[in-house]
């Protein structure tokens, strides 16, 4: 009899599980299971739809309905997994007519990502906060920016909300990003770091309220302004971007163990405390590769690489999931930023004592034309003097840099070896020396 994966959850992690699945077996029966319309897109590209970069909200959809009947996937859209029954391996369902059903199970994998929330301030209940988490949600704001709003405010100064807020001005509105902790980014940055991508965005027109906690909404029915840190704003467009919380609701009526961040725990083949139940992406934690504690990043490269090992493992296979750096990049405007591993920030409340070197360059020989700025930091272990963090900011090159971080952090590198680096040059391409190693040998200066 053919094995039968059911997976909860369609979309970056549901659909890599189904098909690592597939391919590591040919006859199983695989049904995903997902409560939006549209099944398969990439929710990463939604705020440079609102911006323009890209044209329709539909090009995000990265799997047609074709690559189901191709992979032989049924696919259950508008579908409401109402309830996991571990002890007689079935998942209850409901669909948008009412239709209830019951599916039987050999692997389940739980991919029921996350929601944006909104914490409990006086007046969330009115009209008109909008978030930006599903192609629905894109569609809203597209809508409003189009019935002629002229200014929006931003509450979260997080990668979406920042995102968001350049989306928002490249369309032309008056954007203010409100935001309750003392710097941008908090999660990706360091204070020096943020507070340059702050003025950068500053200088393109964004206002941007650091410090100041979102109190009320104001309005009678519809949303019209907010309080925040004692100060009124009013405007036409309420972004709520305060952060997203891991769906666990359906896993924890289960009876399945959630782990010490809230979301579902689980070990390195993915396997949550229930036998042949699996959880991935954004509603599953992980384990941090340097401080080895539990970890939730939930990013979409994570969200796919646990996918393939869940799926794998799902359909009678072998994998293991290594676990994650945080490894992140996103360009606003012009500019570029990344970060891999721990922050000095996060470090510090980690309890590790760190050093750090920033060097400040460019991205390709100085006199060549077109060379623009990029500037590097790296977070080093003090003790045994490995790397552990970094954070990169430049018009170009950004990404492959923080990809290479990522590689020495993962084989344990030293600051050391780093500085000692074989890299390339030439002029329209790079610096002769490589930022990164520039960055390495102020980290030694630092520790002789």
């Amino acid at each position: 009899m053919p094995k039968r994966i059911v997976i909860i959850g369609a979309h970056a992690a549901g659909v890599d599980a189904a098909s690592a699945a597939r391919k590591t077996d040919r006859t199983a029966e695989i049904t995903l299971i997902t409560e939006e319309k549209n099944a398969g897109y990439s929710r990463c590209g939604l705020p440079f739809v609102i911006g323009g970069q890209i044209p329709n909200f539909t090009d995000l959809i990265v799997f047609p309905p074709s690559y189901y009947q191709i992979m032989k996937l049924n696919l259950k859209a508008e579908t409401k997994a109402t309830k996991i029954d571990t002890g007689k391996k079935t998942v209850e369902t409901i669909d948008k007519t009412g239709k209830k059903e019951e599916i039987p199970y050999d692997s389940l994998i739980i991919a029921t990502g996350a929601s944006a929330f909104t914490p409990p301030i006086k007046g969330k209940e009115k009209q008109g906060i909008l978030p930006l988490r599903t192609l629905e949600d894109g569609q809203r704001i597209d809508q409003a920016v189009k019935k002629g709003a002229k200014t929006a405010v931003i509450m979260g100064a997080g990668l979406i909300g920042l995102e968001t807020a350049v989306a928002l001005q490249e369309r032309g509105l008056k954007v203010t990003v409100v935001e309750m902790l003392p710097q941008i980014l908090p999660a990706m940055l360091d204070a020096d770091f943020a507070k340059i991508v702050q003025e950068m965005l500053e200088q393109k027109g964004i206002e941007i309220l650091l410090g100041k906690p979102v109190e009320e909404f104001l309005g009678t029915d519809k949303v019209t302004g907010i309080v925040a840190g004692g100060e009124q704003i009013n405007a036409d467009l309420f972004i709520s971007a305060f952060g997203v919380r891991a769906n666990t609701q359906l896993a924890a009526e289960a009876g399945i163990a959630l782990g010490e961040t809230k979301a579902i725990k689980t070990n390195a083949r993915m396997e949550t405390s229930i036998k042949d139940v699996y959880a991935v992406g954004d509603c599953a934690e992980s384990t941090h590769i340097v401080t080895q504690k539990p970890a939730v990043p939930q990013l979409g490269t994570v969200a796919v690489r646990q996918g393939k090992v869940a799926g794998i493992n799902a359909a009678g296979g072998y994998s293991l999931f290594t676990g994650v750096l945080g490894s992140a990049v996103t360009q606003l405007y012009d500019m570029q930023v990344g970060v891999t591993g721990l922050t000095e920030a996060a470090a510090q409340r980690a309890r590790i004592e760190t050093v750090t070197g920033t060097i400040a360059s460019k991205t390709k020989a100085d006199y060549y034309p077109g060379a623009l700025p990029i500037k590097v930091k790296l977070v080093v272990e003090r003790e045994s003097q490995r790397v552990i963090g970094a954070q990169i900011m430049g018009g170009e090159e950004v990404t492959q840099r923080i990809n290479a971080i990522s590689f020495a952090i993962q084989k344990q590198m030293t600051v050391r070896e780093l500085a000692k680096a074989d890299t390339a040059y030439a002029p329209p391409l790079c610096e002769t020396w490589e930022p990164i190693v520039l960055a390495a040998e102020m980290v030694l200066m630092k520790l002789r």
